[in-house]
């Protein structure tokens, strides 16, 4: 197990290259599944969750080739189902949140696909209900065995229906999506999730040949083709990454450039760091944040404290709400954080609090970031990464932090952010892996 040794209260300065999107391209990367022919894949991101789903797929048999790193061709000519019954398949597949995305394409070409309960970040119940029931809509049957936590599912022949799905979920509409694309007649789907992952999904099938209309909007209508072709799809850069380096200059007073951000579908992301205090400026498609020494909390108009919560696109997104709050710790004023989606994913404000800040945490799904304004810097401790999202806030803290950290359990990091320490150290921070 590794982990980073972190001396705080440096100011860094320089350009950021964002990554590829991590929840783009689990989902991306299952749609060669639908098509016998070649479909190529560029800017993926190189990370512990995404190679773990290239490895998944090739081991049932996409023959997939590197042509940089970034860059894969894939071709799902002859996939074993067979091996997707077998233990092997269950105990790799179970690492990876991101494998459930295989059962909506398998499903439309193969008429079955299986799955064992997936893995993940621990931030509270994740549900798969979603996916199924949209499955069964389209006319398959599923099959959940308790004891071996494992989904199976088939149908002879999907047939366009009317969905209205239950909540706004993204893999949800995904996996429903895939199904869709090769069903008999036309699909209805009501309250789809609508982020920038999805309508790249949408762009993608398109260009294999789909009929997919309404993109961008929570209505999509798919209509059925019998056949998808190869194309060439390109991903967009992390939107999260985009939050979470706005956040680390902030927080540690630097100057930094953040490159190539496909401004355009970020959504709200910008403003609602403005709200924070934080001063950024669109330069083409880059995003500069200047050196700030303080940053002032917005109100609103009645001068109430103002809350922060995340919701379906293109509202805020969930991913990016503990930057949120632990970039609030610094500033001037008082934010209430309010977490609708997950209710253990602002657990790890307890290690801030450790570190000197001052949180309340009401309950679950709620948290009160009362500001330091820099009065009280934050002090380094050891600690320990519960998820990505929350293993990076605590990097930012403790590069903000005066002393020595240490973070723990670091793979958790690794899952979302590609050599996070080398590009941090090209900034000009004091960071180390250590075994």
């Amino acid at each position: 197990m590794s982990s980073f040794e972190i001396y705080g209260g440096k100011k860094l300065k320089g350009e950021l290259t964002v990554q590829g999107a991590k929840n783009e391209a689990l989902q991306v990367l299952c749609a060669p599944l639908l098509t016998s022919e070649k479909v190529t894949i560029s800017n993926i991101p190189d990370i512990v969750d995404v190679n773990k789903l290239i490895d998944l797929l090739q081991t049932m048999g996409v023959k997939i080739e590197k042509v940089e790193r970034g860059t894969y061709v894939f071709q799902a000519k002859e996939v074993d189902l067979a091996y997707l019954e077998t233990e092997d398949f269950k105990k790799r597949a179970a690492s990876l949140r991101g494998s459930i995305m295989i059962v909506g394409p398998l499903l439309a070409r193969f008429g079955k696909g299986f799955i064992p309960k997936p893995g993940g970040d621990k931030i509270g119940r994740r549900r798969l209900d979603t996916h199924f029931d949209g499955f069964a809509l389209l006319g398959a049957k599923f099959n959940y065995d308790a004891g071996e936590h494992f989904y199976s599912i088939e149908a002879k022949k999907l047939k366009g229906a009317y969905i209205h799905l239950d909540e706004a979920s993204v893999t949800g509409t995904a996996n429903i999506i895939m199904a869709a694309v090769l069903a008999e007649g036309t699909t209805t789907f009501y309250n789809a999730a609508c982020e920038p992952y999805i309508q790249q999904l949408c762009k993608m099938l398109n260009s294999m040949g789909a009929k997919i209309s309404g993109i961008s909007s929570n209505l999509l209508t798919i209509e059925g083709v019998k056949e998808l072709g190869g194309c060439y799809h390109r991903i967009l850069p992390d939107m999260i990454e985009i939050g979470s380096f706005i956040g680390l200059a902030a927080m540690t007073q630097s100057e930094i450039t953040i490159k190539d951000v496909s401004w355009d579908n970020l959504g709200v992301i910008p403003n609602t760091f403005r709200r924070l205090g934080i001063k950024l400026e669109r330069r083409g498609d880059d995003i500069y944040v200047p050196a700030q020494d303080s940053y002032e909390i917005d109100t609103f108009i009645d001068g109430s404290i103002l809350t922060i919560y995340d919701a379906p696109w293109p509202g805020f997104t969930p991913d990016l709400l503990s930057i949120i709050l632990v970039v609030a710790t610094q500033a001037k004023g008082s934010v209430l954080i309010h977490q609708k989606m997950f209710e253990s994913r602002l657990f790890f404000t307890d290690k801030l609090i450790d570190m000197g800040a001052q949180i309340i945490l009401c309950d679950p799904h709620r948290a009160t970031v009362i500001g330091l304004g820099r009065q009280h810097t934050l002090r380094g401790i050891q600690m320990t990464s519960p998820d990505i999202r929350a293993g990076v806030s605590l990097l930012i803290a403790a590069l903000s932090a005066e002393g020595k950290s240490v973070i723990h359990n670091i793979e958790q990091i690794d899952r979302g952010y590609q050599d996070i320490d080398i590009r941090l150290r090209n900034l000009g921070a004091d960071i180390r892996r250590v075994n």
